[in-house]
């Protein structure tokens, strides 16, 4: 999920990787929980996130990097793996990426009569009554800048020279399904302000009203990831 430098992909096709991979991300992990998350239950919504990075990663990494995740753009421009004059861009593509995901599986959704996304929740994250186990916002904050800074140092120690090659689409996806493990009864999940915008939308004012901290939240933690990474455990 770094830089991709081979074939030169021009910025269009980068985009669209982008917004693809994101996209999937929103479609295959959210979809699961909005539409099979009763048959499935954490565990399945956990693998079902890890499914679409590690596909994704494989589809669209080659293209783009594999980001799908604006926090991971930010954490690897701080740890000097990808250029921050892209991170606007690649924000602007996730985030559009997600939200047509968000729009297409809520018109999936409404198929099924009674349907309520804002009842529902939508897969929106959440804290306090909005939180699976009524966690705090404190929680909730430290629950996603950790997480989302070990998920960095995941993506930035399986991208390195020294790495396995062809295996960190696998050690990413497998980080983020435990990630989903660990999270999933705190804030539903995000450590991807993609991810959470692209639903929130759909989700409610009061899933709006703290979408905040699933933005803010993992590009701290991500940041954090990349500055330590660069100083203390970079090999390029």
């Amino acid at each position: 999920m770094d830089d991709a430098r081979t074939d030169d992909p021009s910025t269009a096709q980068r985009l669209s990787a982008e917004a693809l991979g994101t996209f999937w991300l929103v479609l295959g992990g959210c979809g699961t929980a909005v539409l099979a998350g009763q048959a499935v239950g954490a565990l399945g919504v956990a693998f079902a996130f890890g499914l679409t990075v590690l596909t994704g990663a494989y589809a669209f990494g080659p293209i783009s990097g594999g980001h799908f995740n604006p926090a991971v753009s930010v954490g690897l421009a701080t740890a000097g793996r990808f250029a921050w004059r892209d991170v606007p861009a690649y924000a602007v593509a996730q985030i559009v990426g997600a939200t047509i995901a968000g729009a297409l599986l809520l018109a999936i959704a409404n198929g099924q009569p009674g349907f309520d996304a804002v009842a529902s929740g939508f897969a929106s994250n959440g804290y306090g009554d909005r939180s699976p186990g009524g966690y705090s916002l404190a929680a909730v904050l430290v629950t996603e800048v950790v997480l989302t800074a070990f998920f960095l140092f995941v993506i930035l120690g399986a991208s390195s020279r020294r790495a396995a090659v062809g295996f960190s689409g696998l050690a990413i996806g497998l980080a983020l399904t435990l990630i989903h493990l660990i999270s999933i009864p705190v804030s539903n999940t995000s450590v991807n302000p993609a991810r959470s915008l692209g639903v929130a939308w759909f989700a409610g004012s009061d899933a709006m009203a703290q979408v905040w901290a699933f933005i803010l939240a993992p590009i701290v933690g991500a940041a954090i990831a990349g500055i330590v990474h660069a100083r203390l455990l970079d090999d390029t």
